[in-house]
């Protein structure tokens, strides 16, 4: 039987003694505190599970039933927007109440909390979903620990071994917005992709390159530019784009947001959107209906995906495993007026100069 910190069962100090380490030290590690030594904490974690010693609350309070965390990078996008509605339908359905908090982990711009963890547990929280996050192996770690259920939304970086996550075919998406672009003619496109790391900024360029190899065209570094997700980002790669001896004649930007920032890239070189240039985003924001022209795009489920990690979560708090660790939701390109056929005026003065009329 399991046994808490009391008479009945092993002390604090007790764990400390049988570890090495002073009771300040012990605590550190029950409380999930992040400033202790890898081999420290390895040996206070051994000598908890041995002496059956569990963490009891601070105080008695009192618990709503059925209470997960949302941690997102922003509240600020309409991204997150679309993730919390996700979460709040499925959380309704499944009778649940949602904290959401955000700028917990280095993607929102802001270092951990050291104490969220613990108001975690405090205020009864029975799992959480992670958007957009990357975490550090000592909060892996803490949740493993705990035995906190977990499931990761569009996870930044692979997760470790055994981690559910939920995210979009980006591969996927990579294709179909380049094949869209290769069956209007158009053979010299551009890829704006987010950062090289990312595991969705990676795979969405991969399926640009292979929708190229399978077209029979070769690939062109120089037309593989990274934006880092941002709109200024990708204006200044637009800008590299166009002043190629032999710029492309389309591009596929890896985020709506950055296609704003090549729209106004080409705006600045009096280049029409589709008439001299066609553009691909990916997403489908609110805001790639609202740009003029209108953003073709690759839709991700964003509202899908944290439905089904908020269902995914709920089988885990019962006790369940799920059959696999990755689950992928369809992407589908979404056509409307930022793209068409190579303009022959452009076909014309690309064999005189290399480069689009001005």
């Amino acid at each position: 039987m399991v046994r808490t910190g009391s008479v009945a069962g092993p002390t604090l100090a007790v764990v400390a003694r049988a570890a090495g380490v002073s009771v300040p030290t012990a605590s550190k590690v029950v409380n999930g505190r992040e400033d202790v030594a890898p081999e420290t904490r390895r040996r206070v974690t051994e000598a908890l599970d041995r002496l059956g010693y569990v963490r009891r609350p601070r105080f008695e309070v009192a618990k709503p039933p059925g209470l997960v965390d949302l941690v997102v990078h922003s509240l600020e996008s309409s991204w997150s927007g679309a993730v919390l509605h996700g979460v709040e339908g499925a959380a309704h359905d499944a009778g649940l109440e949602v904290v959401v908090s955000a700028g917990l982990t280095r993607t929102g711009g802001a270092r951990p909390q050291r104490d969220w963890l613990d108001k975690l547990t405090t205020r009864g929280s029975a799992g959480v979903l992670f958007n957009l996050a990357e975490l550090t192996p000592s909060q892996y770690a803490w949740l493993e620990q705990h035995r906190i259920p977990f499931v990761m939304i569009d996870p930044v970086l692979e997760p470790p071994t055994g981690v559910v996550s939920v995210g979009a075919a980006n591969w996927q998406g990579g294709v179909l917005a380049t094949e869209h672009l290769l069956s209007l003619g158009h053979e010299r496109i551009g890829v704006i992709g987010g950062f090289r790391r990312r595991m969705w900024g990676g795979a969405r360029v991969a399926g640009y390159r292979s929708a190229l190899a399978s077209a029979g065209i070769g690939h062109r570094p120089e037309y593989v530019r990274y934006g880092g997700f941002s709109e200024t980002g990708a204006h200044r790669r637009m800008r590299e784009l166009l002043d190629l001896p032999e710029p492309p004649t389309a591009v596929f930007v890896c985020s709506d947001r950055m296609a704003l920032g090549a729209y106004q890239a080409l705006s600045e070189r009096e280049l029409t959107v589709p008439d001299d240039f066609s553009v691909v985003g990916f997403d489908d924001l609110p805001e790639s209906r609202w740009a003029t022209p209108a953003l073709t795009t690759v839709r991700q489920p964003l509202s899908e995906m944290a439905a089904t990690a908020l269902r995914l979560l709920v089988r885990m708090m019962a006790g369940e495993q799920p059959e696999g660790t990755r689950t992928e939701l369809s992407t589908r390109l979404v056509e409307r007026a930022s793209t068409g056929p190579v303009p022959s005026r452009w076909r014309a003065a690309e064999s005189l100069s290399g480069r689009p009329p001005r």
